[in-house]
C-alpha cells in the first residue's frame, strides 16, 4: 500500500490536513459528500491536490494507508464504517498535525465554556507577545498553520469528536472545564461514551505537563479515580478549599500555583458565575506557561468576550436582546439563565441532541416571563415547558420568533436566545442563527 492519505470532509480541518499531507510528501485525495466551498476548492487546486465533491468514491478512498476524518462525520457514515471494517486507520486532523510540530500545545475541552476560555487564553498570550496560533474548533486549522504558518505555541479548542480520533497527540497543558450531557445522539445515547471522549484530553501527558480542571464537577471527580494522571494536577473552584490552586476569596481572584497571583474580581472583564470558571482556567494556564503577572492582569481586564456567547445585541423599547446562540446544550442555557437579572423571554429549540430539560425547569420558572419555541419540530418543548404555566409561542423562523418575543416583553425585560439545541433544522449553523437574531432585533428600532 502506498503512502496515500485520504481526507473525508473538505472544510477548514480537512483542507488544512490535505495541505500538510501534501507538504509532507503523501499521495493525497480529498472527498466530501457535500459541495466544497469555492475558497477551499481554490486552496486544493493551487496545491495540486485531487478532490471530489457530492460523493465518496470507494475505489479512491479505501486504498488509503490512513484516513483523516473531519470531526462532523460520524463513524456510522457508510464510507467510514466500511473503512473501519477493513481496518483502515482513521485519525483526526489534530492528531495528524501533531506529528509534524514540536510546538507547545495548550488544549481546552468541556461541554461548556470552551470557546470563551480558548479565546481568553489566546488573548492573554497574544497580548503578552508570545508567538501563538489559535486552532481547533475556532481559528484556522492546526494542520494548515503547521504547514504554512508555524507558531511556537498553539491554543486549541477540542470537541469530543476531535478527541475521539486522537491517539498519540499530547497536550502540554490540558484544560477540562466541565462534563455535562451533550451530543448523546452521536454516542449511542450513552453518557459514559461521551465522558470517555472528554477524558482523552489527558492521554499521553507526562510529568512535565499540567492538567487543569474544575474541582466541583461531579463527573470529573468520579472519573479521576479511573486514571493514573502523570501531569501536575491543577484544580480550580469558585471558593477556596483544600487542594484547589485557583479560586475567588473575599472579592479577590487568586491563583496559588506555580506563582502566586491575585487581582480584584471586579477588574475581570468577564462577568457571571460561568465566566469565573473560564477566567480561572485561563489564568492558571497562562501562569503555568510563565506569562508575566502584569500582562496577565491586563489581559484578564481587557478581554471583550466571544460572539454568540451572552452577547449584548441591542435595547429596543426598554427591552434588552442577548444573543447566546452558542448555547447548544441544556447546561449552557442553565448558566445563561443563572446570569439573568431581569425578567426573561427565553428562546429555546432547534435540533434536539437527546436533551433532558429537567435541569433548567426551576430556573425557567424563576427567571422567565415567557418561553418562545424556535424549531422545525417543537413538540418535545411543548411536552416539557407548557406545563410550567408560562406564556409560550410556537415559531419556526427567526422573524416570527423575534416579533413574538417583543410582543411578550415588557420594558426592563431581557430577550435571551439560548436555544439548548443545535441549529441545523432551520439554520446553516449556530452563527447563522445568531446573526439572524441580531439583525432582526436591531431592525425593531
Amino acid at each position: 500500500m502506498s503512502d496515500r492519505i485520504v481526507i473525508l470532509g473538505a472544510a477548514e480541518s480537512g483542507v488544512g490536513a490535505a495541505v500538510l499531507a501534501k507538504k509532507e510528501g503523501f499521495d493525497v485525495f480529498v472527498s466530501d459528500m457535500g459541495q466544497i466551498k469555492p475558497r477551499y476548492k481554490q486552496m486544493l487546486d493551487d496545491r495540486q491536490i485531487a478532490w471530489e465533491e457530492c460523493q465518496h468514491t470507494a475505489d479512491f478512498i479505501l486504498n488509503a494507508k490512513e484516513i483523516i476524518k473531519s470531526p462532523g462525520i460520524p463513524d456510522e457514515a457508510p464510507m467510514v464504517a466500511e473503512a473501519i471494517r477493513r481496518g483502515v486507520p482513521i485519525i483526526s486532523e489534530i492528531e495528524f498535525a501533531g506529528r509534524y510540530t514540536n510546538s507547545k500545545m495548550i488544549c481546552i475541552t468541556g461541554s461548556n465554556g470552551k470557546t470563551t476560555t480558548t479565546s481568553l487564553i489566546y488573548h492573554i498570550f497574544h497580548n503578552a507577545g508570545y508567538d501563538v496560533g489559535l486552532a481547533g474548533n475556532i481559528g484556522r486549522s492546526l494542520a494548515l498553520q503547521v504547514a504554512e504558518d508555524p507558531h511556537d505555541c498553539y491554543i486549541i479548542e477540542l470537541s469530543s469528536f476531535q478527541l475521539d480520533n486522537m491517539y498519540d497527540f499530547r497536550a502540554n497543558i490540558a484544560v477540562l472545564l466541565n462534563i455535562t450531557p451533550d451530543h448523546l445522539d452521536r454516542y449511542g445515547g450513552e453518557m459514559q461514551n461521551y465522558v470517555d471522549a472528554k477524558m482523552r484530553i489527558i492521554r499521553n501527558q507526562t510529568s512535565d505537563d499540567a492538567f487543569i480542571f474544575w474541582a466541583d464537577d461531579p463527573i470529573i471527580q468520579r472519573e479521576l479515580d479511573k486514571y493514573q494522571i502523570a501531569a501536575a494536577v491543577c484544580p480550580f473552584a469558585e471558593i477556596k478549599r483544600k487542594g484547589v490552586i485557583g479560586y475567588i476569596e473575599e472579592g479577590q481572584y487568586k491563583i496559588e500555583y506555580p506563582t502566586p497571583f491575585n487581582m480584584e474580581q471586579e477588574q475581570l472583564s468577564l462577568t457571571g458565575k460561568h465566566n469565573i470558571y473560564n477566567s480561572l482556567a485561563a489564568g492558571i494556564a497562562a501562569n503555568i506557561a510563565g506569562v508575566d503577572k502584569d500582562d496577565l492582569r491586563k489581559a484578564l481586564s481587557s478581554f471583550k468576550g466571544v460572539e454568540h456567547r451572552l452577547e449584548y445585541v441591542t435595547r429596543v423599547g426598554g427591552v434588552t436582546f442577548i444573543n447566546d446562540s452558542k448555547a447548544t446544550n441544556v447546561d449552557a442555557c442553565w448558566y445563561a439563565l443563572e446570569s439573568m437579572k431581569t425578567p426573561t423571554i427565553l428562546i429555546i429549540g432547534g435540533k434536539d441532541k437527546g436533551n433532558d430539560y429537567e435541569p433548567i425547569r426551576e430556573l425557567v420558572k424563576e427567571k422567565c416571563r415567557a418561553v418562545v419555541y424556535l424549531g422545525a419540530d417543537n413538540s418535545k418543548l411543548h411536552d416539557f415547558f407548557d406545563s410550567l404555566g408560562l406564556p409560550t409561542r410556537d415559531t419556526n423562523n427567526m422573524k416570527d420568533c423575534v416579533e413574538a418575543c417583543y410582543s411578550l416583553a415588557q420594558p426592563g425585560d431581557t430577550v435571551l436566545l439560548s436555544p439548548c439545541c443545535a441549529s441545523f433544522d432551520l439554520f446553516r449553523n449556530m452563527e447563522d442563527r445568531g446573526e439572524q437574531f441580531k439583525t432582526l432585533a436591531r431592525n425593531l428600532l
